[in-house]
């Protein structure tokens, strides 16, 4: 603390935020501007949020100076750190905040995509509520649109109201150029160097949707009979006959079940 007595008054009051932002795990915070600290409306609300709100802000702005013991102490810690957190979703949605967090995601401090097809993309922190106590932060990657969880245990124990749901699409809209190209590339399932053919993947799709339509039918009492081609035989005599239209099959069958008449036996 000496250090910091011989310093000016500025670099003083900056004391507890510059060590919470290089404690470790709190890599993704950036540092809030005193200014914006001390600005009562910034913090509207709050103080019905934050247990020991006063002396939490105290602490944050470095005027604390309450003799309190270690218990009330580890609260008043706990609560300003909590303080903070909320402050700081509401900070790097402003400009400054803004610019921090380009800062802050041009040198990869939030990691990079795990998707190999992203090519190692830089990631974003985000939240999917803005309220606090719902869920833990996430990552999103701008370039596959999809959200990932931390590596770090330390990361992962983040509450996501600390960067709000709405962060990483302003940034988006205020930086445009920093919205990369979506990628096309897909991963291709392989047997032995040869892809999967796409119609055995449809075959299933359509035996799966057949068997849903039967069971939706049959919730509602209908029973529809489906023509099965269980032998070359009985495809050799349907080729005899004349070739009826899919879509004509299609249309009798809607027009016997509006009319209540699902007779469609041989």
């Amino acid at each position: 603390m000496e250090d910091f007595n011989s310093e000016t008054d500025s670099d003083y009051t900056s004391y507890w935020r510059d060590w919470f932002i290089s404690s470790r795990g709190n890599e993704y915070f950036c540092e809030i501007d005193e200014d914006y600290l001390t600005d009562r409306f910034n913090l509207t609300g709050l103080n019905t949020e934050v247990a020991y709100y006063q002396y939490a802000l105290d602490l944050v702005t470095d005027v604390f100076d309450l003799d309190a013991d270690d218990d009330l102490r580890e609260q008043i810690e706990k609560s300003a750190r909590h303080l903070y957190g909320l402050v700081h979703a509401r900070y790097i949605v402003t400009t400054r905040g803004l610019a921090k967090m380009v800062d802050k995601l041009k040198r990869g401090d939030f990691g990079k995509c795990p998707r190999v097809m992203c090519e190692g993309h830089p990631l974003l922190p985000m939240g999917q509520h803005d309220t606090p106590n719902m869920s833990t932060v996430r990552l999103y990657c701008s370039r596959c649109e999809d959200v990932y969880h931390p590596k770090s245990s330390r990361h992962a124990s983040i509450d996501g109201a600390y960067f709000g749901t709405s962060f990483h699409s302003m940034l988006f809209q205020v930086y445009p150029a920093l919205m990369p190209e979506k990628s096309i590339r897909r991963y291709e399932p392989r047997v032995f160097g040869f892809k999967v053919h796409a119609s055995a993947a449809l075959a299933r799709w359509q035996d799966q949707y057949r068997e849903d339509m039967k069971t939706a039918l049959r919730d509602v009492g209908v029973e529809v009979k489906y023509i099965e081609d269980d032998s070359e035989e009985d495809q050799e005599e349907d080729d005899d006959d004349e070739p009826i239209s899919e879509t004509k099959g299609e249309e009798k069958v809607i027009g016997d079940a509006a009319s209540g008449r699902m007779d469609l036996g041989n």
